[in-house]
């Protein structure tokens, strides 16, 4: 029974990834691209390419996915899922068979805004079945396993040179639309994710504490707090671990929960304001990206 409860389940997650990749695609092909917008991922050196050299966006993501996606299956190893391939390789495709759908949006104003918006809903719907969409995300993981850079400062650098790369291209006013839009994007992710504000306080009870703070330090390379308690109807020692991250990090950190550590009691709430290291400052003593 559970094995039959387990392989429905997964067969929903896949479902999720593709209805999440089928979104991400169609925001690219209705607002992203007329738009002219170069939003950070390869979907915006996509554009960036379509616009220099009327190379199709479509091929152009699947050409750059492959080799990144063997890289990260070589160096990165269980990351990378069955998932992860169909939501990295499904995205060009449906950019290729939608790329005549005959809606298109190109005033750049409502191309951010509205484009933000399905592009995070498509991306939020994809991490919740467990999927990735391959591309500058698994850049980032990358470059964090060989240069020791957390995962935020290294998405940071990957789609920075993105938006540079849109600077150069087209206008400063359209590049500003292009930040609009990625900011759009992340604050709609945790809306879908987390449905809460970016910065979270994570409240963890469990009796495992040294895988989870394993997974904390190692996975989403953050600090954390640990506090004795004692389970109120079970009357076991157990420990409560607080954490704070952002919400890139929240995201992966509730994920490699789910997989590693389901049984553990987690709370996500909101944090208005947080002041240390790691936020109000460097994460890193001496280190300036």
């Amino acid at each position: 029974m559970q094995k039959h409860s387990a392989r429905w389940e997964t067969i929903f997650h896949y479902f999720l990834v593709m209805i999440g990749a089928t979104i991400v695609a169609l925001s690219y092909n209705i607002f992203l691209l007329p738009s002219k917008l170069a939003a950070g991922g390869l979907s915006g050196v996509s554009t960036i390419l379509f616009e220099m050299y009327q190379l199709s966006p479509a091929l152009t993501q699947f050409i750059m996915n492959i080799p990144i996606f063997i890289i990260g299956w070589l160096t990165l190893g269980k990351d990378f899922s069955g998932k992860t391939l169909l939501g990295t390789f499904w995205v060009p495709f449906v950019i290729w068979i939608s790329s005549d759908i005959g809606i298109q949006v190109t005033n750049p104003l409502l191309g951010a805004i509205y484009g933000g918006v399905i592009l995070g809903a498509g991306l939020g719907i994809v991490y919740i079945g467990g999927g990735s969409t391959g591309g500058t995300a698994a850049i980032a993981q990358i470059v964090k396993k060989f240069t020791g850079i957390s995962s935020g400062y290294s998405q940071l650098l990957v789609d920075g040179l993105v938006v540079i790369g849109s600077f150069i291209v087209f206008d400063f006013e359209t590049t500003l639309f292009a930040l609009m839009a990625i900011f759009i994007t992340g604050k709609t992710i945790d809306m879908v994710q987390l449905r809460t504000s970016s910065n979270k306080l994570i409240m963890i009870i469990t009796d495992q504490e040294e895988k989870i703070q394993d997974l904390i330090k190692n996975g989403i390379d953050r600090g954390l707090t640990k506090v004795r308690t004692v389970g109120g109807y079970s009357n076991r020692d157990k420990t409560m671990i607080l954490c704070v991250a952002d919400q890139r990090e929240a995201i992966q950190l509730k994920q490699l929960l789910q997989q590693e550590c389901p049984a553990s009691f987690v709370i996500f709430l909101n944090a208005s304001e947080i002041l240390g290291r790691g936020f109000s400052l460097d994460k890193y003593y001496g280190q300036n990206l």
